[in-house]
Parts: C-alpha cells; structure tokens; sequence
C-alpha cells in the first residue's frame, strides 16, 4: 500500500517554522526581512505565481517589495531596476519572474543577482558551491523535493535514484542534492536509450520532464519512491504530473500527488532562503 507525501502539509510545518524565524529576526534586528519580486509583462501564469508569493510572504511576516515593468520594458529599465534592488540593505532577496518577454537577454539581468542575494539559487556561484557540496542556496524545487524525502523518513544513501530531466531549474540541482545525500544518481532526457529499464531501477525516481502522465506503470520498480515534479494540464484541461499517477501509485511505496505534492514547496523554500539570506547578512 503506497504512502501519499502530503506536500500542503509538509509546507505548513516549514512555514510555521519560517514564521518564528522571522519573528526572531525582527526582535534581534528591529527590521524586516524583505524581498523584490520583478515582473515584467502582462503573462497570466506569471501574475498568478507572483500574486501567490507576494501573499505567502505575508503570512510569514515577510516584506514584499513588487515591482512591475511593462512588457515593453528596455533591457536598460530592467538591468537599472535590478542594480537598484541588489543595492537596497532593505532587500535580502530578488526573484525575477521568469520568463521574461524575448526581447530581452535574461542572462545579462539575472547575473546582476548577488549571490546572497539569489534566493532562486540559480546563479553560476551558488550552482558552483552546489556542485562542491558546500553551504549556498538552493533552488527551490528540488530543495522542496529534499526536505519532503527527510521528513518522509526516506532512506537516501546507497540508493539508486534517477532524475527524468536536465532543466538548470530542477533536473540538474535535484541530481546535485541528491548525489550530496549519497545517491548513486543517473540523469535521463530525450536522448537516453533504454529509459525505461533505466527507471525501473529506481529506489527513487524524480519525474520532471514537462510531459503529462509520461511515466507508466511498467517505468516503475515494485516499492520505489516517485516524486512528481510536473504539472500539466491533459485533454480535459484538468491539472496532472508527468506520472500517470493511477497506473503508478499501487506499485510505489511513496508518491507525491498532482496538485498538493511538491508545488506547495517551492514558494515555501523560496520564503526559507529568503530568511537564510536575511541571517547570513
């Protein structure tokens, strides 16, 4: 009988505990904690996920400073945006919502991120200090991903887990973290051979690859660990994984669902390196 991994509640707890972090600062300091979301344009996924972490940061006593620019916007507007932000001792973390409009180079703006600034840890040092298993911070979906396992009591080391993708955002890093806890680690992507045998390995398997129910039944190994990181929407428009979490779910002994799974992490582990950020400073 599988185990559903309760991301909601998992959030909770964490944030519960961010909560009293920032309480704690703010009587040890007598400031805020503060961070910048830039957003630049008008694209509706992109208002959504910025209205929801503008109000997650509320409820953990967090500031949030939203900055809009027009889809329009000139690289100088944004770069000056972002240099004025990184300058700001009010402003422990800046998010740039991606993705930005084609016009504009997103590399170039998103290396105008201080590193202890970089609360989306995707900037070059802090995937470098990830690489070398040293203390930096992290992305955040893969992070939330991490923190799920431990609280789950999953057996990490000496497993072998694999990684369905190879995004900088989370196939890479979650490969990373996963190698730090002692994994035995294959990444997979389009050009792997033998994908399903190489899934049916798996002590852990992490699916996220953008493809709806990509993951069957017959890719996963009797009692694995599945975490799904996907979220799609199918035929009917109704929100799913990249598992076909009805075939799959009887063979695992873990499983994260599509919505509530790993989702409701990754703007808590954003708020959690922003106070990691804000501590450090």
């Amino acid at each position: 009988m599988y185990k559903l991994i309760d991301g909601k509640a998992h959030s909770a707890r964490i944030r519960g505990e961010i909560k009293a972090r920032v309480e704690q600062y703010k009587k040890a300091r007598g400031s805020d904690i503060g961070l910048a979301v830039v957003l630049v344009g008008s694209d509706p996924a992109s208002q959504v996920y910025v209205r929801n972490k503008i109000r997650a940061c509320e409820e953990c006593g967090i500031k949030s400073f939203a900055n809009y620019l027009p889809e329009t916007a000139r690289q100088k507007d944004v770069e000056e945006l972002v240099k004025s932000l990184a300058e700001d001792e009010n402003i422990h973390g800046i998010l740039v919502q991606l993705p930005l409009p084609a016009h504009l180079d997103e590399k170039a703006i998103l290396d105008l991120i201080p590193v202890e600034k970089d609360v989306d840890g995707f900037c070059e040092e802090n995937i470098g200090r990830l690489c070398m298993n040293r203390d930096c911070l992290v992305a955040c979906t893969p992070n939330g991903v991490m923190q799920m396992l431990k609280a789950e009591g999953t057996e990490i080391k000496g497993k072998n887990a694999v990684v369905i993708g190879r995004s900088n955002i989370v196939g890479k890093p979650m490969a990373m973290l996963l190698l730090n806890a002692d994994a035995t680690v294959t990444v997979c992507h389009s050009k792997t051979a033998n994908l399903k045998e190489i899934c049916r390995n798996a002590d852990i398997l992490v699916a996220a690859i953008g493809r709806a129910k990509f993951v069957t039944a017959d890719m996963v190994k009797d009692g694995a660990v599945v975490v799904d990181v996907g979220i799609n929407r199918n035929s009917d428009g109704k929100l799913c994984g990249d598992v076909d979490f009805d075939a799959v779910r009887d063979k695992c002994s873990y499983i994260t669902p599509v919505p509530g799974g790993v989702g409701p992490m990754t703007i808590t582990m954003l708020l959690y390196n922003t106070v990691c950020a804000a501590e450090r400073s």
